[in-house]
């Protein structure tokens, strides 16, 4: 069926069987927006969709992204996601925030200037690290969040319920959720993301560039050039807005880059092998150092921390086990019936769980910690 977001209808279609855990809106249905209604219609969740291009709603109903069109004005949505390009973000989580009821988040890859809007505890902003070389809502894929990192960057005003709401539905996406202020998180984004993109562009703007020269060229292309240059496929549209909205963070990085690259320069310069050899063996250690995901229940342990029972605390414990370098499986908030106090519960690696209890003792909490088959640790 079709629905005239003019005239305010919303139109469904019939599934009488699906029960459904509440009513989502995605803002934005292209591959990010398309890939989070599929996953959430794969959880029985009723997905309706927003996009200012009507073939891009079309298509959403037609490929089974949402379940309707939502109108333009008031809509009851227990959770609203806004995977607008960057720089319609605000204006669109400003919208949500006075047109909806339930909590909003947004999955752009700049979170610094949407910061003042995080005061709402309602909107939590949220970046998932995943893509595709396909475009639009016809690359979208329910499974394209599994495996994949999630930041969000909950702060001091963010509601405790809230965050391990949307925390939980992620992760159930089958994400592994990484928490970070807004500022830190543009930092680490550019060094991960943005800069990388622009060095594959950059990369295969060179090798097209010599193939004028050599038609040969790209036949050689083999597989380290075609990792390396893999991101660069993606849509240039979005990279304008992203450029300007965390252009200070770039241009630092680019800058480090720029330096890094004038190392390996002298080094080949000057014929060091010796030197060279220790750069490339730095940069294998840590490639093989990247983190991998836990699978077994048999790794995790619990660290339970008693806590004011007030906003922001549950926040203050995520960012600081992503600044330990510690991921969180599971989180629960036990409220007292009693008093102020209650008592949240982590699931982390076994490996990593006392990193985490004794970054929390320095910062003044008094973590208990025990392995999911052990006694509790102090």
């Amino acid at each position: 069926m079709t629905a005239s977001s003019e005239s305010g209808e919303v139109v469904e279609i019939p599934d009488p069987d699906r029960s459904s855990p509440g009513t989502a809106l995605v803002i934005g249905v292209g591959l990010i927006g398309g890939s989070i209604g599929l996953a959430l219609r794969a959880r029985g969740w009723r997905v309706l969709g927003r996009d200012l291009d009507e073939a891009n709603l079309v298509a959403a109903m037609e490929l089974g992204v949402i379940d309707a069109v939502a109108a333009n004005g008031p809509v009851s949505a227990d959770l609203t996601f806004v995977a607008t390009p960057v720089g319609a973000i605000g204006a669109e989580v400003e919208r949500a925030l006075l047109q909806t009821e339930g909590l909003v988040t947004d999955a752009g890859s700049v979170k610094s200037q949407l910061a003042p809007l995080m005061k709402n505890p309602r909107y939590i902003g949220g970046h998932p690290m995943a893509g595709s070389e396909l475009d639009g809502v016809a690359g979208a894929r329910a499974d394209l969040f599994e495996g994949r990192t999630w930041v969000l960057t909950p702060t001091g005003e963010t509601d405790d319920e809230a965050f391990a709401r949307l925390r939980g539905i992620i992760v159930d996406f089958g994400a592994e959720v990484v928490s970070l202020p807004p500022e830190r998180h543009d930092t680490m984004v550019a060094v991960v993301s943005h800069v990388p993109h622009l060095t594959a562009a950059s990369l295969m703007g060179l090798a097209d560039a010599r193939s004028d020269e050599h038609r040969g060229l790209l036949r050689l292309a083999a597989g380290g050039f075609r990792d390396m240059t893999r991101i660069a496929a993606g849509h240039p549209g979005i990279w304008p807005d992203i450029c300007a909205e965390n252009k200070d963070a770039i241009v630092v990085e680019l800058d480090r880059l720029v330096d890094g690259l004038g190392v390996v320069r002298s080094l080949i310069v000057d014929d060091d092998r010796e030197g060279l050899v220790e750069l490339l063996s730095k940069a294998r250690s840590a490639r093989l150092a990247l983190p991998a995901r836990f699978t077994r229940a048999e790794e995790l342990s619990e660290i339970r921390v008693p806590v004011p029972d007030q906003k922001g605390a549950l926040a203050g414990i995520t960012m600081l086990a992503a600044e330990l370098d510690v991921s969180i499986a599971d989180i629960e908030i036990a409220h007292s019936v009693e008093g102020d106090e209650g008592v949240v519960i982590l699931l982390v690696e076994s490996l990593q769980g006392a990193r985490l209890r004794d970054g929390l003792a320095a910062h003044g909490y008094r973590p208990v910690l025990r392995p999911l088959d052990g006694d509790y640790d102090q």
